[in-house]
């Protein structure tokens, strides 16, 4: 008789619990949900959370909203969502530069950037575009790679910073390229902009919509994307890695939450991010943004930044790359 007792008693906690689970999936979320951007408003990363938020409020039924917290290169607004509870009404629009890159650049960040969040959606990716003066004697990649191999330590680069995406973009390719070119550090490649115009440096991997404008308007030369194929918003450009097999870097965008986030919760957002990722809507503003919709499982998403940091720290380490 106890022992049915148990058994019956058993079953009915597992069944409250089963139900309690559906119906907490059924009505998450309940009340508005906060969207921590990591970076200051009216850049690329706030208008594409902008787009997100208010299309993923569309889908779930509350509103989404933007939190900008810059700070220490996106680090601060990502400790907070790091910190937060795993409830599924904070939750982080993060970039290559906080989880990819930083984390190797930065072993003192307050944040384990694979431990200490649930990754939810990869939302998108901006690839870069390279770049050459008019004056310049190559007109493709590989007579670009060619000249700079025929002249060793002539040639520059320009870059946003050390340790930016630009950065390690050029790095990555000197790697692959085998080539010897001079890092000039910027502080943003529009200030870049006008030196590689008059020809005093070599190459920029500029964003595409920041460098594409000057090559229409005939002030520049592009000569490839660095998306890992063609990509729809400069078609008529070659990828690198045609000359360079497996060559790839573009600044990926993707929805995060904290550590320990239910596997329910994480479902319901990535349904809804697939959704806005399909959005006729939603993909023209993130044309205009130069980014890519990428989509996919939260699990895909998981294996894509192993990869992403993995690439990373390879070139940051084989190259001595420091914030200084």
């Amino acid at each position: 008789m106890n022992k049915r007792r148990f058994l019956s008693r058993s079953l009915a906690t597992l069944t409250a619990g089963f139900a309690g689970t559906l119906s907490f999936a059924q009505t998450y979320p309940t009340k508005p949900i906060r969207l921590v951007v990591p970076f200051p408003p009216g850049g690329a990363t706030d208008l594409f959370a902008r787009t997100v938020s208010q299309k993923l409020a569309e889908r779930l039924g509350q509103a989404v909203v933007v939190e900008n917290r810059p700070g220490a290169g996106g680090t601060l607004g990502s400790d907070i969502v790091a910190k937060a509870a795993a409830d599924g009404y904070t939750l982080l629009l993060s970039t290559s530069s906080t989880h990819s890159i930083g984390p190797n650049l930065n072993p003192k960040i307050p944040y384990d950037a694979v431990r200490d969040f649930t990754p939810i959606s990869h939302l998108g990716n901006a690839p870069s575009i390279m770049l050459v003066p008019n004056a310049s004697p190559a007109k493709t990649v590989k007579e670009w790679i060619d000249h700079a191999r025929k002249n060793p330590g002539r040639l520059n680069y320009a870059s946003s910073g050390n340790g930016t995406i630009v950065h390690l973009t050029a790095e990555l390719f000197k790697s692959q390229a085998n080539v010897f070119v001079l890092h000039i550090p910027y502080r943003g490649t529009a200030l870049a902009i006008p030196d590689l115009v008059s020809g005093k440096i070599d190459v920029l991997f500029d964003s595409l919509p920041t460098g594409l404008p000057h090559v229409r308007e005939g002030r520049l030369r592009a000569l490839g994307v660095t998306s890992a194929k063609r990509t729809p918003l400069a078609p008529e450009l070659p990828p690198i890695s045609d000359v360079l097999p497996g060559y790839e870097s573009v600044t990926w965008f993707g929805l995060f939450g904290p550590r320990g986030l239910p596997a329910d919760m994480v479902q319901r957002l990535n349904t809804a991010a697939s959704q806005v990722l399909g959005d006729p809507d939603a993909i023209d503003r993130l044309t205009r943004l130069g980014i890519e919709p990428a989509g996919g499982s939260a699990a895909q998403f998981s294996r894509m930044l192993a990869g992403e940091s993995a690439k990373w720290k390879k070139i940051i380490d084989e190259r001595k790359i420091t914030l200084e």
